[in-house]
């Protein structure tokens, strides 16, 4: 498997751990613990790559590299 960046928060709005796995643009997840967040972001993934490969759309690699915020 691919191995993406997930970065996982608490959202007060939403009162749950959000998932986001930046390098594919919209792969979210959410949980009610971190652990349940990245198990969802996990599936997340597979499902958006293939959504990606069923509709002939580009599967970005991933960085491997930490990404960096300002």
């Amino acid at each position: 498997m691919l191995k993406y960046e997930i970065i996982i928060h608490w959202s007060r709005s939403d009162n749950c751990f959000i998932a986001d796995v930046l390098e594919l643009p919209g792969c979210m997840a959410h949980g009610n613990s971190q652990e349940e967040a990245l198990r969802n972001a996990q599936q997340a993934v597979r499902l958006w790559i293939d959504t990606a490969l069923e509709f002939g759309d580009p599967v970005p690699e991933p960085k491997g590299d930490r990404l960096i915020f300002a």
